[in-house]
């Protein structure tokens, strides 16, 4: 049985993307950006801070990092625990030897839970974003959009309560989305995401209530991926950290400021056996010269800057 002709249209099918939600230009080829003080490389080091609940639900699928054995999974949940409680404070003493300014992508619900850790994070005053509710609680296609936007909500003013600051970026748990999703966002007075990781540098993305800005937070050389997914040693990933830093900032040279965003969670790295590999890598990024480490929203809005004319 053949496919009638209604299967071979798509208003959408041309050169570049097949959707409508961002332009499509080549990296080489936009206009070069400068970033504050002549540097060439800006560095964004996301830290994780997530609650995986005891009781997941798994809809409509497992979370990766979640619970994985019968219930109490006491194994895995104290594990990422851990991260909380004990390697959050091995990054703080790292980030203030290698004079790195994170931001935190904090679930609404570990925030809740933890007092005391909201906070250390209020005192050091570095940039917070809403990582969801909690790791559990997905956002999904098919997902009736009341219900999700009730989730967006709930998480994000949530956050901006206990933190008392405005929250302006956002991370979905398992950065998983539906279509609504990006337009919930922007309705809820989010002003850039990083769900998306199909570029090296920032750029609009449309939604209903107008753009969002597209945050490039590589899940190439995340810790999770590299060592707990792709099975790769401490040590490898170390190097690749730091041939990224070597490529981009070769890049820089020529094509304009580029960004090297880490994405690192506490309860991996945040171990005695890893938390000198961590160190090792960022010595390493930092001490290159022409290096900016700032947060995602001060990367976000220098380059914002200089999108106009």
């Amino acid at each position: 049985m053949s496919l009638g002709p209604e299967h071979l249209e798509y208003p959408f099918r041309r050169y570049g993307m097949d959707h409508d939600r961002y332009a499509w230009s080549m990296l080489s080829e936009r206009k070069p950006v400068q970033w504050p003080g002549g540097a060439r490389l800006a560095v964004w080091v996301n830290v994780g801070l997530q609650f995986y609940p005891l009781n997941q639900q798994g809809k409509p699928f497992k979370v990766p990092g979640g619970m994985t054995m019968p219930y109490p999974d006491l194994r895995h949940y104290s594990l990422r625990d851990y991260g909380n409680r004990v390697g959050i404070y091995r990054f703080f003493k790292a980030f203030d030897r290698y004079g790195v300014k994170p931001s935190y992508a904090v679930s609404t619900r570990l925030a809740e839970r933890q007092p005391y850790l909201m906070a250390q994070l209020k005192e050091r005053g570095n940039e917070i974003l809403c990582h969801g509710y909690h790791q559990d609680a997905l956002h999904y296609g098919g997902q009736d959009a009341a219900e999700e936007a009730a989730l967006v909500n709930r998480a994000v003013e949530g956050l901006a309560q206990i933190t008392g600051r405005r929250i302006r970026g956002w991370l979905s748990p398992a950065r998983n989305e539906s279509a609504n999703t990006p337009d919930l966002l922007k309705a809820a007075g989010i002003d850039w995401f990083c769900d998306w990781v199909n570029d090296d540098m920032p750029y609009h993305f449309r939604t209903a209530g107008g753009p969002l800005i597209a945050m490039p937070l590589s899940t190439e050389i995340e810790d999770y991926f590299v060592i707990g997914q792709n099975l790769h040693s401490e040590a490898s990933w170390v190097e690749q950290v730091c041939d990224a830093c070597d490529l981009l900032l070769a890049e820089a040279a020529g094509q304009g400021g580029r960004i090297l965003a880490l994405s690192i969670h506490p309860w991996l790295l945040g171990q005695p056996h890893r938390i000198g590999k961590l160190e090792q890598a960022l010595e390493y990024v930092m001490g290159q010269p022409g290096v900016w480490s700032a947060s995602a929203s001060e990367i976000a809005d220098a380059w914002q800057a200089q999108q106009q004319g």
